[in-house]
């Protein structure tokens, strides 16, 4: 798992960045599978267009949907209160300083329990106050 600090930007530029870091930490580190997920349509449909990837980006996008051809990749989104995890992951991430970014081998304290709920198959409820 990793998170990552974007700096400013747009919400669509750091689910961008965040699937191209995955990508590239997979490349280098020799991986043969790969699953993103990720709540964003907009990565999902710029997995089937690269029209819409902001031209800063699309060097790096074009690099990693080459290698994921390569590999045995799969792609799934889920909706924002499916992925309490991921959420708690970019929260830590908004706490990194801009162009870094952390690997975490095992699970990061502040998720520990989404994860647990995750992987016994519990919901995960948001609660808003209108």
């Amino acid at each position: 798992m990793l998170c990552s600090g974007f700096g400013n930007g747009n919400a669509f530029h750091a689910e961008l960045m965040a699937a191209i870091l995955a990508m590239e930490v997979a490349l280098s580190k020799g991986f043969n599978y790969l699953w993103l997920e990720t709540n964003s349509q907009l990565v999902y449909l710029a997995l089937k267009s690269s029209y819409n990837v902001p031209w800063s980006l699309r060097n790096r996008w074009h690099n990693c949907l080459a290698f994921v051809r390569s590999i045995h990749f799969t792609f799934s989104h889920v909706y924002m209160e499916g992925n309490a995890c991921a959420d708690g992951m970019a929260n830590l991430g908004l706490t990194l300083p801009p162009n870094t970014f952390d690997w975490h081998t095992s699970i990061p304290n502040g998720i520990r329990e989404e994860y647990i709920k995750n992987r016994l198959g519990l919901p995960s409820y948001r609660f808003v106050n209108f």
